[in-house]
Order: C-alpha cells, then sequence, then structure tokens
C-alpha cells in the first residue's frame, strides 16, 4: 500500500514538471531511469549530496541543466527567456539542456519516466 502512494505521488511530480515545461513553452525529453539502469545510476551520482534524502536515494523528478542539478518539482520557475530556475539555485543563462530525471520508488517494479529539458 506505500508503495503505491509514493508512485502516485510520484507521477503527479512528473506530471506538473511536464505540465511546467509545457505550460512555458520549453523544450524536454522524458528520460526513463527505471529501465535504463545508465541513466538511474548518473541521475543518482548527479543529485548533490546535500539535496539527497536520509537514504542517499533521490525520488523523480529531478531538475538539471545539461550536467547542473537545478531542483526538485515544486521549486522551479521560468524566467523571461523560457530557462528554469529552481528556488534554491538559479540556472545560469545561455546553458543549453536540463534534464529532470525520475527514478523508481525502492522496491518497485514499474516504470518511472523523467523528462530532459532542452
Amino acid at each position: 500500500m506505500k508503495a503505491e502512494k509514493v508512485t502516485i505521488r510520484i507521477k503527479k511530480k512528473q506530471q506538473e514538471v511536464v505540465g511546467f515545461l509545457e505550460a512555458n513553452k520549453i523544450d524536454f525529453k522524458e528520460m526513463d531511469i527505471a529501465c535504463d539502469e545508465d541513466n538511474r545510476k548518473w541521475m543518482r551520482e548527479n543529485v548533490p549530496g546535500e539535496k539527497k534524502p536520509q537514504n542517499g536515494i533521490p525520488l523523480p523528478p529531478q531538475i538539471f541543466n545539461e550536467e547542473q542539478y537545478c531542483g526538485e518539482t515544486g521549486k522551479c520557475s521560468a524566467t523571461e527567456e523560457n530557462e528554469i530556475q529552481a528556488e534554491d539555485e538559479a540556472t545560469p543563462e545561455g546553458e543549453g539542456e536540463a534534464q529532470a530525471e525520475a527514478t523508481e520508488a525502492q522496491g518497485q517494479d514499474e516504470e518511472q519516466p523523467a523528462t530532459e529539458v532542452q
């Protein structure tokens, strides 16, 4: 039952991120990390340690601008130039792609899409 609630929460957050990006006409690419171990490993390694939960495994979605960590859902806004700014860390101007990556909840086999913003 708890895993189902986590999955629902994750999917809602992912929908919020995709809705935000679409509403602000920001190009993005979703990245599936549930089935792609390389993407999942990259996300886990690139979320800064101080931003990871106690168990060390960040849950989706996570937003990146190329290699730079931007934050989690609910902490973003868009600039007039359609760049993403996280509440705790602004995205530098002129940077290319951003990625919002998601991971499956612990112990779940269900796929979780992720988002890469271009």
